[in-house]
């Protein structure tokens, strides 16, 4: 029998932005190091994510030491941009209708990303994930606190759940929209070696070090029909998981998980289910 092992692990610097792979990553309390500590806003401070434009998909954000970005996208010049002083005050934006204090980046990145989405634009940071945003009380437990990521530290997927919807898919309306790559779902950590779909069944994991808490099944929405390319958005997968993968309003595929520590996850580590 094969071990289940971690086969991939992707951060997202900018919410939203093209996910980044690394084979080796540091897990903090409220998600991996480096993972969704920016995000993009309108004026007002809400969220612009992929759902509204989905050429975000599009733009880079590299990670520089110290901590700063290096922003790219189709007919862009790339900027560079730097960690802002918290001294320099925080401002209010908004995560799927919570408050968050966050810091603003210089104008010059609010210009860059206005030019490329066409709509006026802001880059905030995060300078304290710690005392910033709780996880939804529904969920979460006391102090547990998450970046910009939509709710949960950290979202898993796995080899073999791709597969069989891929298989579902190609068995469809819309087979030549398959088979889907993995980044259409933006997960953290794929696991690769378990039976698919066992993921549903999951309380307690481990991988590698570090244990997590799984804590609710993800629902997918629009942004997993867009093809993470080119921009493009078809019909799947949320057709197919419609028929196959509808739990009560939702449409399923993943896990979140809270980690129960912190340490480091290198691809290859070794994946096991604790409850």
């Amino acid at each position: 029998m094969t071990t289940p092992r971690l086969a991939a692990l992707n951060l997202y610097p900018v919410k939203s932005f093209a996910g980044v792979g690394t084979t080796r990553a540091v897990v903090e309390p409220w998600g991996l190091s480096g993972d969704r500590r920016w995000m993009v806003t309108d004026p007002d401070g809400a969220q612009l994510t992929q759902r509204e434009h989905p050429r975000m998909a599009r733009a880079a954000a590299e990670q520089l030491p110290g901590g700063g970005l290096r922003l790219s996208a189709p007919g862009m010049r790339p900027l560079t941009v730097e960690v802002p002083d918290p001294a320099s005050g925080p401002t209010v934006v908004e995560v799927w209708r919570t408050a968050v204090e966050a810091v603003p980046a210089a104008a010059e990145a609010g210009a860059w990303l206005a030019e490329y989405l066409g709509v006026e634009a802001r880059l905030v940071h995060l300078d304290a994930p710690e005392r910033r945003r709780p996880i939804a009380s529904e969920y979460g437990r006391p102090g547990e606190t998450v970046s910009f990521a939509d709710g949960f530290p950290v979202l898993l997927t796995t080899v073999s759940s791709l597969d069989a919807l891929n298989l579902l898919i190609e068995q469809g309306d819309h087979p030549d929209e398959g088979p889907l790559p993995m980044d259409r779902f933006r997960p953290n950590v794929v696991v690769g070696g378990t039976p698919p779909w066992a993921e549903d069944g999951w309380r307690r994991i481990r991988i590698g070090e570090v244990s997590f808490r799984v804590a609710k099944p993800c629902g997918r929405c629009v942004v997993t029909t867009t093809d993470q390319t080119t921009g493009e958005r078809g019909k799947e997968p949320l057709r197919t998981l419609a028929r196959h993968r509808r739990f009560g309003d939702r449409l399923i595929f993943g896990q979140l998980l809270v980690p129960e520590g912190t340490g480091t996850l290198n691809t290859g580590d070794v994946f096991e289910v604790l409850e």
